[in-house]
């Protein structure tokens, strides 16, 4: 049971390692590009590296259900009409759960990306992931209520990201309200996925929200900017990273990690994602951390071990 209780939470941490990481990528690509073509061709590129892997898995699957129900096939006539009808409605679920996730991130990924041109990479890492904040408050309106226990989580969650990122006045700029509601749209995001993901297919519904998400930021790309295919191939590494693992890995990982998860501790946990962007930043290039930023660091993981720790049940 523990094992299958730590399952969850240990992929969304991966989620976050790999988020923390591609803020280097998002950083350094757009050097190259603008932010729609730079969203357009890592969602473009994430869909198709989940192509190879869907065609993996439902082979596997293929092969484990019919070792399960191939002595079962000739009593199963009667009940194809029932079987044709729930596949039906699970591909509707699908469809509807990849197309709004893939709106919401479109939206927010092209907020962040826009918004980090006007404002500090400190802020926007910080305001970004006041998500942690705003799950809670939106699960209020879903009757999703949490506990004391994870309201003080968060509270600590934000302490730590404000002493990991603010290093200097904070004041709301044009970028910082874009980051901002950028942040209102990837708690929605957050959302939207805890109410699909344990109807659908994971993987699946992640290379759809890919897919749409792309195709839109297609869009932007031909009506605001001028994209050039020289400029795009000079920045191949971090649109590679980006697609294959920020998007096609670490997106998927939080479809998958968030099944069973409540939404507050998953934000909790995927806004680990600014602690490790500081991580790697002293550990690839160099920066070393303050004691106030290793404070940050500390607050940060007392909340998520705060958020994982098992409810007292109440005795009748």
């Amino acid at each position: 049971m523990r094992k299958t209780a730590w399952k969850s939470p240990a992929l969304l941490f991966l989620t976050a390692v790999v988020w923390g990481v591609a803020f280097v990528a998002q950083s350094v690509g757009m050097d190259y590009v603008g932010p729609f073509t730079f969203n357009c061709v890592r969602c473009l590129i994430g869909a198709a590296v989940l192509v190879p892997c869907i065609w993996f898995l439902d082979r596997w699957k293929q092969r484990q259900d019919g070792v399960q129900n191939g002595a079962l096939n000739h009593r199963s006539v009667n009940a194809s009409g029932k079987m044709t009808e729930e596949r039906s409605e699970t591909r509707r679920m699908l469809l509807t759960g990849g197309i709004c996730c893939g709106l919401a991130l479109f939206v927010a990924s092209n907020l962040q990306q826009i918004g980090i041109q006007y404002t500090t990479v400190g802020k926007a890492g910080f305001i970004t992931a006041l998500y942690i904040v705003m799950v809670p408050v939106f699960g209020i309106f879903l009757k999703k209520r949490a506990g004391i226990r994870v309201w003080i989580s968060v509270a600590l969650a934000v302490a730590g990201l404000y002493l990991l990122c603010i290093t200097d006045r904070l004041a709301l700029g044009k970028g910082d309200i874009l980051v901002l509601l950028c942040a209102v749209v990837f708690a929605i995001h957050i959302l939207i996925v805890d109410h699909f993901s344990a109807k659908t297919d994971g993987v699946r519904m992640s290379c759809i929200q890919f897919l749409v998400c792309g195709l839109l930021s297609g869009v932007g790309m031909l009506l605001t900017e001028h994209p050039e295919i020289s400029l795009i191939l000079q920045a191949w590494q971090p649109i590679l990273y980006a697609g294959v693992f920020s998007c096609g890995v670490g997106y998927t990982l939080q479809i998958i990690g968030q099944k069973g998860t409540d939404p507050t501790v998953a934000s909790l946990i995927l806004s680990l994602e600014s602690v490790v962007s500081v991580l790697a930043g002293w550990l690839l290039l160099g920066q070393r951390l303050s004691v106030r930023e290793l404070g940050g660091c500390a607050l940060m993981f007392a909340a998520i071990l705060l958020a994982q720790m098992p409810e007292r049940k109440a005795e009748k």
